[in-house]
């Protein structure tokens, strides 16, 4: 108390100007140490919020790219695995080389070769099998005693291997339940399809995206590493994460993002360290301090003229700083003036500004990206050589007499020609229709024609447009993860329609297959599902349409499924000469 008493009467009996002086410096010091402070804490913050954001978006696209080229290669492993004649030319019982060569000729060496140059990742396929009667065949076929992996249970699931650096391996059991015993009494002869992946081509999406201090992890179920890069390089060892420092929690000082890849269950996790994002702001001190120096210098010369000056300056400055802090980054501030408070309004101005950029810039670019992702996987494939290709098959089986190998390359062509859609993103209903019809024909051709389809659609709808590519993946989704795995007698059946209500187009998929579980059913069109496929053309109709529009499930397990594709009324538009 006796020291405050002392300090208040010396400052009642100092004069005017030094009372305007050691005000103005304690007034000024302050706020300038808490704006500073405040600067650096709300910039350093909304930077990471910023990274987290980018982070999230970047893994996710990321993700969604390798979950789609994965995705690609199970199917490839599911064709295989499920077609009736490899199946049945590797459990025939061969009498003389002549019938295994034609094996070898019409069914095996051709599905391989189709693969392989259709896609560029597989390195080779090859089919271990038990059958005694079998001659090794090149890379196709080889004894089981040469397999590569330990393969003990009977199951027909895919397993994934991975060898760091050199190739990302599947293999599965070929399905010949009900078949063995016809063959080998007493016993079951496995066969085993084995597909090589290249393992730089798999994960080059993952290797690419920042420009620097960013690292990535892929690990299994297990937390063993499948795939690994970053860009700290030998000083930036310490930044450097690995499968054990994720498990035991160590990401603390990261911007760190996970997203798990449905089709094996493996998570991705983008990395990049607070350090490197915090550095970038760490110029907010020094430039308070340098303001600090410069105010008490001029107050020194000049208190009286720069105390009504500084005041205004700084009050305003502080009403932006608040009208930041509740959200506002759109308020302009007036300049300051040349002096150094000036600056600091200036400069924290262009930072809100660039800061509201980036921020509108990453929600924007989420449209974008859909965009560029169908394009990029439409421009995968070169439409005149398939068409030419296609073509010529269709001759030779027109020639030949092959009426059903001549519908099915017909299919394909509307198919492909539909999906390509000249590279647009927005097609009629009728060429969206064509592409789904193609495609269902060509399940059922694949199914042995055991399949109920009915194909309905009202003709008045034909001419509005609509989103590419949005009802195959429901069509697909039906058959593979429906109608496949339908355990019930009786006839297998799909139903697809196409109606319109006054002001929407309402499309339906409906099949009798094994239903989907009610836990599975809540979160199919969110981003804990495992339907790649569905979860994007929801996420597509959606960023388009807007969130009224999209897809809705109905299902009962052991009894079907039915899946309403909702989007607007919208007629054509004229499109330009080319």
């Amino acid at each position: 108390m006796g020291v405050l008493r002392t300090w208040k009467t010396w400052y009642e009996n100092s004069s005017f100007r030094k009372k305007v002086l050691y005000s103005f410096l304690l007034v000024s010091l302050v706020p300038v140490t808490v704006l500073g402070a405040f600067s650096y804490i709300q910039t350093r913050n909304i930077l990471i919020h910023r990274e987290k954001e980018v982070v999230q978006e970047t893994l996710k696209q990321s993700v969604l790219s390798l979950g789609y080229t994965l995705n690609a290669y199970k199917n490839i492993m599911d064709n295989i695995t499920w077609d009736s004649t490899i199946r049945q030319a590797l459990i025939q019982r061969y009498s003389d080389n002549y019938e295994m060569y034609l094996a070898y000729r019409d069914v095996i060496d051709p599905t391989f070769f189709r693969i392989t140059n259709l896609n560029p990742l597989v390195r080779q396929i090859t089919v271990y099998s038990e059958n005694p009667t079998l001659n090794p065949h090149g890379n196709a076929l080889r004894p089981m005693e040469e397999i590569p992996v330990t393969f003990d249970d009977y199951d027909y699931q895919i397993h994934w291997v991975f060898r760091e650096n050199e190739s990302l391996d599947m293999y599965c059991r070929i399905y010949t339940e009900g078949y063995e015993e016809d063959y080998r009494e007493g016993g079951r002869e496995k066969n085993i399809v084995y597909l090589s992946l290249d393992y730089d081509g798999t994960f080059s999406g993952l290797s690419s995206l920042f420009g620097e201090d960013y690292g990535v992890l892929v690990l299994d179920e297990e937390g063993s590493t499948v795939f690994s890069c970053d860009t700290f390089g030998e000083s930036g060892e310490e930044y450097r994460l690995t499968a054990a420092d994720v498990w035991d929690g160590k990401g603390s000082g990261y911007v760190l993002q996970q997203e798990s890849l449905p089709v094996n269950g493996w998570t991705v996790y983008l990395y990049r360290p607070l350090a490197v994002i915090s550095a970038s702001a760490m110029s907010i001190p020094l430039l308070v301090a340098v303001m600090v120096m410069i105010c008490v210098a001029v107050v020194l010369v000049a208190s009286f003229a720069l105390t009504d000056n500084v005041v205004r300056r700084l009050e305003k400055l502080i009403k932006y700083i608040d009208a930041v802090e509740a959200g506002d980054l759109t308020a302009a501030v007036a300049d300051g003036g040349k002096d150094e408070i000036g600056v600091l309004m200036r400069r924290f101005g262009e930072m809100v500004e660039r800061l509201n950029h980036m921020v509108k810039e990453v929600y924007e670019s989420r449209i974008a990206q859909q965009q560029y992702e169908v394009r990029a996987l439409q421009a995968q494939i070169n439409p005149h050589f398939l068409y030419n290709s296609l073509s010529l098959i269709n001759w030779k089986a027109i020639m030949a007499g092959e009426e059903e190998i001549s519908e099915m390359t017909q299919l394909l062509s509307t198919f492909y020609r539909t999906t390509l859609n000249k590279g647009k993103n927005v097609t009629r209903v009728k060429d969206e229709w064509d592409n789904t019809c193609s495609y269902a024909r060509i399940q059922n051709m694949l199914h042995s024609e055991k399949i109920n389809m009915r194909m309905e659609i009202d003709e008045t709808i034909l001419e509005y447009e609509i989103l590419n590519l949005l009802l195959q993946p429901l069509v697909e989704n039906a058959v593979v993860h429906g109608l496949d795995h339908r355990t019930e007698p009786g006839e297998k059946c799909l139903c697809v329609r196409g109606k319109q209500t006054e002001t929407d187009l309402v499309f339906t998929v409906e099949d009798n297959g094994c239903g989907i579980a009610a836990k599975v059913l809540e979160s199919i069109l969110t981003i804990d599902s495992n339907g790649y496929g569905i979860q994007n053309v929801h996420h597509r109709v959606q960023l388009y349409y807007g969130e009224q529009y999209g897809l809705t499930y109905e299902s009962r397990e052991g009894e079907g499924t039915r899946a309403t594709l909702r989007v607007p009324k919208r007629m054509r538009q004229q499109e330009e000469s080319q």
